[in-house]
This record gives structure tokens, C-alpha cells and sequence, in this order.
């Protein structure tokens, strides 16, 4: 059967036996690098795409129909559109920091693929503490969204940065409150162990009320967090035209348009593993016919088919609610979010402390 854990072990393998070991390890490095990069240009194309066509079926609408089958390469296009587009850069602007924003934004995502498990034995680094690396490296984007509004030399684009730091840094504290839960639960950080303590049972199920609770809090946040639609004040285009990316075109926007996307991947799959089980199969008690057909399922069929259900689900917002505005959008975090968090977590550090979880 197909397996991701199969294929790294036999690359592994080979490596090893073929290379000197310190070369081995460097050449591991180098492809890993290749597949996410690879992982970033395809979650591009797919999701934008998904994006557009999760739109036009909710508006019914028939969406992008005319470049390929269905429409399907358009995305395809737009790509080769922004590839060949000159970038400018406004003469007033701040050089350096201009051309670095959208670097350290992208890096950033990439570094935060490396705890992530795709498949059962299929991760970049299985860190002690993979969760805390996650919460700790995905705060950093910050600085170069703050980085592009304020070398812009704009006033629209300092004031989109500006929102998007004060909501990021607001709605970090939930969705940190949120992971915090799932950690209590499981007693580890490491994203092995947490997927590991779901073998019998996905949190969201036996984690009782505050796992409810806290999913629903943590897809509240992680949409906050992109500025994603309703919270997307950040990118107002009614009030300030793109917002931190204004000045930005040609590759450095696609940078910007890329990282958004690749971390509402992060993000679901983040939810997925700490909520849904990661790979790990759907299973029911003792229903041994059941389960046993369920394992044959690939496991990374599974966790890519869990992500993209909440990918879908944050896209289900954009198109359902009008956009808050920026004193709604904090008194949502710092009134109501952040205090059920709190009494949230006490809640259930009690249920964990007493062995009332499943």
C-alpha cells in the first residue's frame, strides 16, 4: 500500500548506504528543501484556485471557466502573469527593508512546516517541543508585514500593518490558550505524542466540552490570524486599497499572495492535528470491521483530507459574514475569546488532573 513513511525510509536508506554519512545528511537536506518548495508552488495553485471556485458554488456563480478544463489553470496563469511582471518599487521607499519584507514573510512559513506530521512516520523534525516552535516561529510573520507598511513609505500601507499587528498580537493569546488545551490533555508537546494519545479517539471527541470549546476558539483565531475574511482589516480594500502590500507587484506581491495561503494550510493542519487526530484513521470503540477498514486508508489521505475540510470551513466565512470592524474585531478577543479561554484551560487542567477525558 502507499506510504509516505515507506518511500522517506527506503530514500533514507539508500542515502546512507550510498553517501558518506555527513554528505547523506546534506543531500537529505537539499531535498527537503526541493519538496517544500514544491509543497508551496502546488499549495499555491490549488488553493487559490479552491478559493475561486468555493466562492463562484456559493454564489452561484460558475467562477473561472475559460483557461483549461473547468478553468482549472488559471491559477496556472495568473502564476506565469506575475512571474514575467516587472516589480516596481516606490522611490521614496525604504529599499532594503521593501525587498526583505516578503522574504522573511515566506521564510517564515517555511520554517514553520518542519514539526508538521504528514503521515504516519512522515515529518521534518520531531521536536520535544514541535507545538511551542510552531506558536513561537508563526509570531515572527509579524515583522515583515510591519516591515512592508512601514518601508512603503505609504500611509494606507503603514496603516494596514498597523492592524494586522495589533490583530495578530491580540488573537495569538486565544489561539496559544487554545493549543494549551490539547497540550494539557495529552501531557507533551512533542506533535508525535499528540497524535500518538489519538489512537483511540480524536480530541474534539473525547476531550468532552472544552476541546469543543477550544476548536471553535482556535478556528476563530487561526481565520483572525490570516486575515482572513471577516477579520481581514488588515487588506480593507473598501478603506485602504490592498493594505501592508499596496506598493508590492510582480514576484514580491506573489510572495505576500503565496505565504497567506500556505498559512491557512499551517494552520488547518495545525487544527487537524491537535483537534481531528493528524493522520491518524477515524475510529469507533470496539467496532473492529469498522476500524480495520478505516486503516486501509492512507494516512496521508487522512491528514490532508482533515485540513482541507477546515481549509474549506475558514473559506465557508469569508463568503457568509460582512467584515467586523476594528473595534469589533478586538472587543471580540479581549471581551469574549480571551476570558472563555482562560476558564477554558482551568476547566480543563481539572477534567485532565481528575482523569475525566475518554
Amino acid at each position: 500500500m502507499f506510504s509516505l513513511e515507506n518511500i522517506s525510509r527506503a530514500v533514507h536508506e539508500w542515502l546512507f548506504d550510498t553517501l558518506h554519512p555527513q554528505l547523506a545528511l546534506m543531500v537529505e537536506f537539499a531535498i527537503i528543501g526541493v519538496l517544500i518548495i514544491g509543497l508551496f508552488a502546488v499549495l499555491g495553485l490549488v488553493l487559490v484556485m479552491m478559493e475561486r471556485k468555493v466562492s463562484s458554488w456559493m454564489q452561484l456563480r460558475l467562477g473561472p471557466n475559460r483557461i483549461g478544463p473547468g478553468g482549472w489553470f488559471q491559477t496556472v496563469a495568473d502564476t506565469l502573469k506575475l512571474i514575467v511582471k516587472e516589480g516596481m518599487s516606490p522611490n521614496s521607499a525604504d529599499k532594503l527593508l521593501f525587498n526583505m519584507a516578503p522574504i522573511l514573510v515566506i521564510i517564515v512559513s517555511m520554517v514553520i512546516m518542519a514539526p508538521i506530521m504528514f503521515a504516519r512516520g512522515f515529518q521534518i523534525w520531531d521536536i520535544n517541543i514541535g507545538v511551542l516552535f510552531v506558536t513561537a516561529v508563526s509570531s515572527l510573520s509579524i515583522i515583515g508585514i510591519l516591515m512592508a507598511g512601514w518601508a512603503s513609505n505609504n500611509k494606507y500601507s503603514l496603516l494596514g500593518a498597523m492592524r494586522s499587528g495589533a490583530q495578530i498580537v491580540s488573537y495569538e493569546l486565544s489561539a496559544g490558550l487554545s493549543i494549551l488545551t490539547i497540550v494539557v490533555l495529552t501531557g507533551s508537546l512533542r506533535v508525535s505524542d499528540i497524535v500518538s494519545a489519538q489512537e483511540t479517539g480524536w480530541w474534539l471527541f473525547k476531550g468532552h466540552i472544552p476541546a469543543a470549546i477550544a476548536f471553535v476558539t482556535f478556528i476563530i483565531a487561526a481565520t483572525a490570524e490570516t486575515n482572513r475574511a471577516p477579520f481581514d482589516m488588515a487588506e480593507a480594500e473598501s478603506e485602504l486599497t490592498a493594505g501592508f502590500h499596496t506598493e508590492y507587484s510582480g514576484m514580491k506581491f506573489a510572495l505576500f499572495f503565496l505565504a497567506e495561503y500556505v498559512n491557512i494550510f499551517v494552520v488547518c493542519a495545525i487544527g487537524a492535528t491537535l483537534f481531528l487526530g493528524g493522520w491518524m484513521p477515524f475510529h469507533i470503540g470496539h467496532w473492529e470491521q469498522f476500524n480495520h477498514i478505516m486503516n486501509w486508508i492512507p494516512s496521508s489521505v487522512w491528514f490532508f483530507g482533515k485540513t482541507f475540510f477546515l481549509i474549506f470551513v475558514i473559506m465557508w466565512f469569508r463568503w457568509t459574514f460582512p467584515r467586523l470592524r476594528i473595534d469589533q474585531l478586538l472587543t471580540l478577543e479581549w471581551k469574549y475569546l480571551l476570558p472563555i479561554s482562560m476558564f477554558n484551560l482551568l476547566l480543563v487542567t481539572m477534567i485532565a488532573l481528575m482523569g475525566w477525558h475518554f
